[in-house]
Parts: structure tokens; sequence; C-alpha cells
């Protein structure tokens, strides 16, 4: 129970505030009602906030959803060896022998085919997982991570999509800094996040 004008937790049948002296037993707010799903919370109780991610968590996570995006991507190189012939052009190459442009023509674009594939494959994967219910990656789930707005609602596909694609900024920054500054900055949020508006959050 609370005290409906100072919001001190009130014994049970308390008669009267021991903090402000307010008779306000008989309106205070039981904490189930408080505290439940979807309430609105009365004005002078904070509100309910989860804890911002900090970078270890975050780091955990990405490197979970790296090992699964290595699988994905390794998936790929077979169809790419069979329809590009990435693997009789390797077969053909001689290095006693000027190379052929054909040869040459092949591999750059199984590179190519390769980077086009990994960057629609991952933006699919980030930016539907961190828009669906989950509202995270897998390594986010494993860990028990969200990403939100600035008022913790879940994002939208298009948002995701900005943050997985504000991310080669981040990536840019000497050092890793871009990254790191989810570690040390007041809502946790690497350089990705402050682009996109986004917070990642403990579930």
């Amino acid at each position: 129970m609370y005290c409906s004008k100072c919001g001190s937790t009130l014994a049970p049948n308390t008669a009267f505030c021991q903090i402000c002296g307010n008779a306000s037993a008989p309106s205070a707010v039981p904490l189930a009602v408080a505290a439940a799903p979807g309430s609105v919370s009365p004005h002078w109780l904070p509100p309910v906030t989860r804890a911002y991610a900090g970078f270890w968590l975050r780091f955990v996570a990405h490197l979970i959803d790296n090992l699964l995006m290595g699988v994905i991507f390794a998936a790929l190189l077979v169809p790419v060896f069979l329809l590009t012939g990435v693997g009789a052009a390797l077969h053909g190459i001689n290095p006693d022998r000027p190379p052929d442009p054909a040869v040459i023509a092949t591999l750059v674009s199984a590179g190519l085919l390769l980077a086009g594939g990994s960057l629609l494959v991952g933006w699919l994967y980030f930016a539907y997982f961190e828009s669906s219910e989950w509202q995270g990656t897998v390594g986010k789930k494993v860990m028990n991570l969200i990403v939100t707005d600035l008022a913790g609602n879940r994002i939208s596909f298009a948002r995701a999509s900005g943050r997985y694609f504000a991310k080669f900024i981040t990536i840019l920054i000497p050092f890793m800094i871009g990254y790191i500054m989810a570690g040390f900055t007041e809502r946790k949020q690497a350089i990705h996040d402050m682009i996109a508006s986004c917070l990642v959050l403990r579930s």
C-alpha cells in the first residue's frame, strides 16, 4: 500500500502515513494494482523502467548472432560455387600462364554475389527480428535483450533497417569506439543506436 499524498510505503491497516501524516490509508493504492501490466501508475509513483543493456551483454549477443550468420553465409557458398562455376575457375588457374580474363570475371562476379548476398541476409535477419515480437535477434533473445525506440516501444521494420545500415557508420569510427560507446554513454547507446533513436534494454 502507498500513501496517496507522498507515495511512501504504508503498512497494512495503517491509518496515517508515518512520513507526511496524511490520513490516506483508505485511499491507498495496492501494489498489485500499481504494478499491474498495462496499468497507469499514479503521478507520484515512478514509471516502470527496464535497465539499459551494457556493452558486454551486447557483445556476447553479437558473437552469437555472428556465429549464426556465419552458418548462413557458409550455406550460401555452395549454391554460389555451383551457379558461377567458381570451383572450375579456381582449378583452371595456372601460375605459369597469364590469368584468363574469363576466370577473373567469374571470380569477381562470385565475390560481388557473395557480398551482396551477405548484405541482404544480414539486413533481413537484423531488421526482421528486431522489429518482430521478439524485439531482438537470436543473440539478443538468448541474452534477454530487446531493441526499442526512445519511449520503450517496439520499433518498425523501417527503423530497424535504418539501425542496421547505420552500423556501417559505427564501423568507420577508429578503434571500434562507435561500439564501445555502448559501455559508457548515459543510455548505453552505440552510434547506430543514436542515429536510429533506439535503445537496447534488458527484458
